[in-house]
């Protein structure tokens, strides 16, 4: 277990464990409480937001051998809502799944095995009975790049199900996936994870490594990753191995140079340039934290992410809970007084600015000249 990487190390064993998605967990087990459980399902939303780790609790659950020999019911009165739907992960059935050589269940990489010849075979094989649990599970990951044709395999399996078989469909596209087959399951679409989730869970796994790191470290992991808990875990992994001393608390400058990003009070200093028209500081300061080693892309995204919230916040403060959970009183202040300074219609020129320079960073011959452009151009819009 030491040599695995974070996000396998600590990936949640339980419904209990996920950190966020409630929505779909609530709903999950509320049917595996009542015994209601569908024979599709499909997930759909970010990389790394918990798709794949709740289709293997979902699959644990149903054959967990705990649950079926109680014979878990709320009727019944034995045990409580908890007990009802979580597997027990001790039981012979969920410890062969945690390992991975459960012959019930059924993992496949729709973008390696995308083809007709797959689903056939998958389609010959779900006939036979599960080796020895309740259920055969098949969670079928990507499963927007499988074919028309393996579609058209996998739509026929799927309209005549045998009894014993589950099939959980995972994707980040799912505008790539036919209606038919979304129209025979039952969808659940995953959310990116907040900031406060994401620090919660790393500072839990860092202290269960033995590892000190400040929070303002933690919340720039945490704003890297994107709302993936996946990525998150894994720039963390990426930072405790690079950090040799780990009796030594892990800073926020630390993190800055291993990321090569910035933390908030850069994107709040440009944005003070852009709002007092000073194009000299803010291209000294993009030219300082370029020769610094920042990476740039990340620098424009993180602009774009603040004005997203400065112009939705200056339509209605109190859509801050909605935009920006994580926004301290002290920073939704800061970007409310930012944002009096500048016009709706230069907020949102400056959002289209910065998203083209993000994308025009990594081919630039200077990473920061997209950036300077766009000082250049609000500054002469500010005249």
């Amino acid at each position: 277990m030491s040599d695995l990487v974070l996000y396998r190390k600590y990936r949640p064993k339980s419904f209990a464990d996920v950190a966020g998605q409630e929505h779909v967990v609530k709903t999950l087990t509320n049917a595996l409480s009542m015994g209601r459980v569908a024979h599709a399902y499909l997930f759909t939303g970010p990389r790394g937001v918990g798709k794949t780790t709740i289709a293997r609790i979902l699959a644990k659950a149903v054959n967990c051998e705990t649950r079926a020999n109680e014979g878990l019911s709320p009727s019944k009165g034995t045990k409580s809502l908890k007990d009802d739907y979580e597997p027990c992960n001790k039981c012979d059935a969920c410890n062969e799944m945690n390992e991975g050589r459960s012959l019930d269940l059924i993992e496949i990489d729709a973008a390696s095995n995308r083809g007709i010849d797959e689903m056939r075979e998958l389609r010959d094989g779900i006939k036979f009975s599960p080796a020895r649990l309740k259920y055969k599970v098949f969670i079928i990951d990507e499963v927007h790049q499988l074919t028309k044709e393996a579609f058209n395999a996998l739509l026929k399996t799927l309209e005549e199900p045998p009894a014993h078989a589950i099939f959980i469909l995972a994707t980040t596209e799912i505008h790539k996936v036919p209606e038919t087959i979304i129209s025979r399951c039952q969808k659940f679409n995953f959310h990116k994870l907040t900031l406060d989730k994401i620090i919660n869970r790393m500072a839990d796994i860092a202290k269960a490594e033995g590892v000190k790191i400040e929070k303002p470290a933690l919340e720039l992991i945490a704003i890297s990753a994107g709302g993936a808990m996946r990525d998150a875990e894994s720039l963390l992994g990426q930072i405790m191995a690079m950090s040799a001393e780990n009796d030594k608390e892990i800073t926020l400058e630390e993190v800055q140079t291993l990321l090569g990003a910035t933390d908030a009070s850069a994107v709040i200093e440009m944005v003070n340039y852009l709002t007092a028209n000073d194009a000299k500081g803010a291209i000294e300061f993009v030219n300082k934290i370029a020769d610094d080693g920042f990476d740039l892309e990340q620098f424009a995204k993180s602009l774009v992410n603040y004005l997203r919230k400065m112009m939705i916040l200056k339509v209605d403060a109190g859509l801050a809970s909605l935009v920006a959970p994580e926004l301290t009183e002290e920073n939704k202040k800061t970007i409310l007084e930012q944002g009096q300074k500048i016009p709706f219609e230069n907020i949102s020129k400056l959002i289209r600015q910065f998203i083209r320079a993000e994308n025009e960073v990594a081919s630039a011959v200077l990473p920061q000249l997209p950036i300077e452009l766009v000082v250049i151009e609000a500054m002469g819009e500010g005249k």
